[in-house]
């Protein structure tokens, strides 16, 4: 679908001000007032993200009471069940909260439901299985907060359940014995944007006060903590949550952790990925080379090994588990390009993308653990909620569905109001999943699509892109887009700069490229000036910037390119138009 670019208005009065008060380069306080920070002290907190502005944990909902809890059971010996999500947020999450009880000298081990056979959170029969072999607590990590039928099932096993998750919650909360929570009712918890991994570390670091029996603990769980931040940051990048107030501080300072002091798997995996050396971790390296392996295991039905991965101690069996997670991901990759020509193609053939305010597509075959990385690529490419359905071979079992939103559509909310029509469902905002009969799809479609329609404006159908500056090529070197690194971590509501330019011409064809040739290879050129440019997921303009007979205009987010101690500046191309079509639809 065609993109509208609007391109950030600017006061040049306002940037040569915060440049002098901040003292920072006039580009990053551009981008500065581009992310709503107008004043001195707000730019410095944002840029410094310091360790210490982070909340005390007692601070957090429910979090003194969980540690209390957890407490009295280790000196009680009783037997604890890390309770995870299968996703990288859980795994990760699992991961701190096991680490942190092995130190304690607790009785404890963890349990992660396979997606595919048990599906996402807490459930009847895991429960009873684990109360059959003697554990005595359950603590969920990234789940339960809605499990309100399984946790009164854990009261009647004899079983204490404490939980900690961040996701939407429901009206009735669970009888839990301690519910940590950063969205509590009741509680005013300043910052709710905490994920699963986040609201561990909290927990953890509320246990290693206890055991230390003072605010500044002890030097070994300090050493805990720190290893724990870069833990909490892969769960908060691979979760996509905001990357503001504290998850930027611990995501700044866990990837320094997770350079500096990771965990036996996570070098394991960073060696594998040829992430060593002297350049500096970003979170993209999290988003797109270290959480899609984990998430492979967990797509795939082995979610387990991503959680053995980060709890392991054994290099052996961390290379192992690394080079594993690596294979399991090239299959991944592989069920992925195969159901995404499928879904597109029904997606155009038997809809209309254009006109349909949703799309919901549904076929036998398609793998469970993997449509919402579909979803998410086709509601990109349609700027339309999606919902894809993988309906069971014989027709025997359920269809599972995974759906991603666009236009601002709240997925729980629509789901809601066709739950007449699914078993079961839940999630975020964005992101969410479903249980469907095979005979009941079609009704489905019919009122999500016209919940979508009545919810979502004509302009919500039109997807933006948010451009920061336009700016000549002349002015892209390594100094310049060096300091906008200081805006990092990058991600979501904090996103690397989109920056634009006009009259740019291509120095050679385009070039398809890797798996599928999923991605566009491209030799950009202004005024004499040329870069080397990567399109994700761009092979498919090919052709049709093959054809162009005149100039393009490029929206681009800049980075340095460390290879082999050279630093060199390329650009991430995230779309183009026709130079004409550009100044026409900017605003």
């Amino acid at each position: 679908m065609p993109k509208l670019w609007r391109i950030h208005p600017h006061d040049s009065a306002r940037v040569v001000a915060l440049e002098r008060s901040a003292a920072v380069p006039a580009v990053v306080a551009q981008l500065l007032l581009c992310r709503g920070i107008h004043d001195a002290t707000s730019a410095r907190h944002f840029l410094e993200a310091r360790l210490t502005s982070l909340r005390d944990p007692e601070d957090l909902p429910g979090a003194a009471a969980a540690a209390d809890r957890i407490m009295r059971a280790i000196e009680a010996g009783k037997k604890i069940v890390i309770y995870g999500d299968y996703d990288v947020d859980g795994m990760s999450g699992t991961a701190i909260l096991y680490r942190c009880l092995q130190m304690l000298g607790a009785a404890v081990r963890y349990y992660v439901p396979h997606r595919i056979e048990e599906g996402y959170g807490l459930n009847f029969d895991a429960l009873t299985a684990l109360a059959s072999q003697g554990a005595g607590m359950i603590v969920t990590v990234d789940c339960g907060a809605t499990s309100a039928r399984e946790a009164a099932h854990a009261r009647g096993l004899g079983l204490e359940l404490v939980v900690t998750d961040h996701h939407h919650l429901s009206e009735a909360l669970p009888e839990a014995d301690a519910i940590v929570h950063p969205a509590l009712p009741g509680s005013g918890y300043p910052f709710t944007g905490l994920c699963g991994a986040g609201v561990a570390f909290k927990l953890a670091w509320a246990l290693c006060q206890r055991a230390s029996q003072a605010k500044k603990v002890s030097p070994s769980m300090r050493a805990f903590l720190m290893q724990a931040v870069g833990l909490a940051a892969l769960g908060t990048v691979a979760d996509v949550v905001p990357l503001v107030d504290e998850n930027r501080v611990l995501v700044r300072h866990g990837l320094t952790s997770l350079r500096e002091r990771p965990v036996t798997g996570a070098a394991a995996l960073w060696k594998l990925l040829e992430c060593e050396g002297p350049a500096p971790l970003s979170s993209e390296d999290i988003a797109f080379k270290f959480a899609p392996r984990l998430n492979a295991a967990g797509r795939l039905g082995q979610a387990t090994l991503g959680v053995e991965l980060l709890t392991t101690d054994s290099s052996e069996r961390a290379d192992a588990l690394a080079a594993y997670l690596h294979e399991l991901n090239a299959s991944r990759e592989s069920l992925e390009r195969s159901i995404y020509l499928a879904a597109n193609k029904q997606a155009t053939e038997q809809f209309d993308p254009e006109a349909d305010a949703a799309l919901v597509l549904a076929e036998r075959g398609w793998h469970p653990g993997v449509i919402g990385i579909v979803a998410s690529r086709l509601a990109e490419k349609f700027h339309r909620p999606v919902v894809l359905i993988a309906l069971d071979a014989v027709g025997s079992k359920p269809g599972i569905g995974s759906a991603r939103s666009a236009g601002g559509l709240p997925l729980h909310a629509a789901f809601t109001a066709c739950s007449e029509h699914l078993l079961s469902h839940g999630g975020h905002a964005a992101a969410a999943g479903l249980r469907i009969d095979e005979n009941c799809v079609d009704a489905f479609r019919t009122q999500f699509c016209e919940f979508a329609a009545a919810e979502m404006s004509d302009s919500a159908r039109t997807a933006e892109l948010r451009i920061d500056a336009e700016v000549p090529f002349s002015a892209l070197t390594t100094g310049a887009v060096a300091d906008l690194e200081r805006l990092a971590p990058f991600g979501e509501s904090n996103p690397r700069p989109l920056l634009c330019a006009s009259n740019v011409t291509l120095g050679e064809p385009p070039r398809p490229v890797g798996g599928g040739q999923r991605h566009l290879s491209l030799r950009l050129v202004q005024h004499g000036v040329q870069f080397k440019g990567i399109a994700f997921g761009g092979g498919e303009w090919a052709d049709e910037l093959a054809a162009v007979p005149g100039p393009i205009a490029v929206a681009f987010r800049p980075f340095v390119n460390h290879f082999r101690g050279r630093r060199s500046v390329e650009l991430q191309v995230c779309d183009w138009q026709p130079a004409t079509a550009a100044s026409e639809k900017c605003a």
